[in-house]
């Protein structure tokens, strides 16, 4: 299996299937681990840095739940490659700047990837589609056991798993979950959920996470300090936090419905007219677009579109993948008019 194969399949976290798929996109576990008496890889130099690549990919290809997986190094991928990956979020934003012995492990399916010196010497990541952390937490546990046995992990018996960040010091899990709000934000009562989720220790961030903005309704909520809990203790808050969220999205839907159809349709429809029409459409309008035919497959109003290929286009819009597709670089204005072809196709 090789990159340019993942174009052909929908990624795991746009599935559009599991518990609560209709406002829960996605449920990440991702695990730091670092390998003992070697420095972090901020600290490490150019030779230890190279040492602990190799080392983990070797672990990794020896590994029996990532047989089928493609092992890249960052130094042979081009920029539109690593955005790509970060558009499919199998690596952050923060890997891609810099190529220097930085690696990724992508399972065959996209259910599991590895960063390879990023903030920590391994960042284990496990996505379900849906609220399925329980089993993005089992994989991941399996995984997690297994490359245990090859790698020493830098381990305190007072304080658990070693980290570069302190507050992933202990399990060195974080949990996140990706949500679809757009009637909390159309009803204004976005802000009153999130400082809640603040106050209680949880953090807010974008469709690609850290440092990045809501585009699309979309929201992503996770932990934000490991000490202290345990692995089952963090996945319990987390999950009971996303419960109260999706049952205030659905109230806030049920009233949009009830009070406000009309204005509600009427969004929805010419969101769905400027996609099936549009001849030039930059990302910021497409992923707000989308958000809206979204909402209106969810609610019944918009039929005959499947939720999986609404939730492909999100991804397949992105710039690099646009690239990708057309396996060559493209200006920003080239982009927006293939981006409009794309969406005008697959909608019909």
């Amino acid at each position: 299996m090789q990159l340019n194969d993942l174009l052909k399949q929908t990624t795991e976290w746009l599935k559009g299937t599991g518990p609560d798929s209709d406002i829960v996109i996605s449920s990440r576990i991702r695990l730091a681990r670092n390998l003992d008496k070697v420095p972090f890889p901020h600290w490490a130099n150019k030779k230890q840095g190279e040492r602990t690549m190799e080392i983990v990919l070797k672990a990794a290809g020896e590994n029996e739940y990532l047989k089928k997986s493609i092992y890249l190094k960052l130094s042979e991928l081009d920029n539109i490659d690593k955005q790509f990956l970060v558009e499919r979020h199998l690596m952050s934003h923060e890997h891609a700047l810099k190529s220097e012995n930085k690696a990724v492990v992508i399972s065959e399916e996209e259910i599991a990837s590895i960063m390879v010196n990023e903030e920590d010497h391994l960042r284990i990541q496990v996505m379900k589609s849906g609220l399925d952390l329980s089993e993005a937490n089992n994989i991941i546990n399996n995984i997690d056991t297994s490359l245990s046995k090859g790698l020493p992990f830098a381990f305190s018996d007072e304080l658990g798993y070693l980290t570069a960040c302190p507050t992933n010091v202990g399990t060195g899990m974080r949990g996140s979950v990706m949500l679809h709000l757009p009637a909390l934000v159309m009803t204004k009562q976005i802000n009153k959920v999130l400082a809640a989720i603040t106050k209680l220790s949880f953090a807010t961030r974008g469709l690609y996470g850290e440092g990045t903005q809501a585009a699309g309704n979309f929201f992503q909520i996770s932990n934000q300090v490991s000490l202290g809990q345990n692995e089952e203790e963090i996945i319990e808050n987390i999950k009971a936090i996303i419960r109260q969220i999706v049952e205030q999205e659905n109230m806030a839907r049920s009233a949009l419905m009830q009070n406000n159809r009309q204005i509600l349709e009427d969004r929805i429809y010419r969101a769905f007219g400027i996609l099936k029409s549009a001849y030039i459409i930059n990302s910021a309008e497409t992923i707000e677009m989308l958000s809206m035919l979204r909402l209106g497959q969810d609610l019944g109003i918009i039929k005959n579109i499947d939720r999986r290929l609404i939730n492909e286009l999100f991804i397949l819009t992105q710039p690099a993948h646009l690239q990708k597709i057309e396996a060559k670089k493209l200006s920003a204005q080239e982009r927006d008019v293939k981006r409009a072809a794309l969406i005008r196709s697959r909608l019909g």
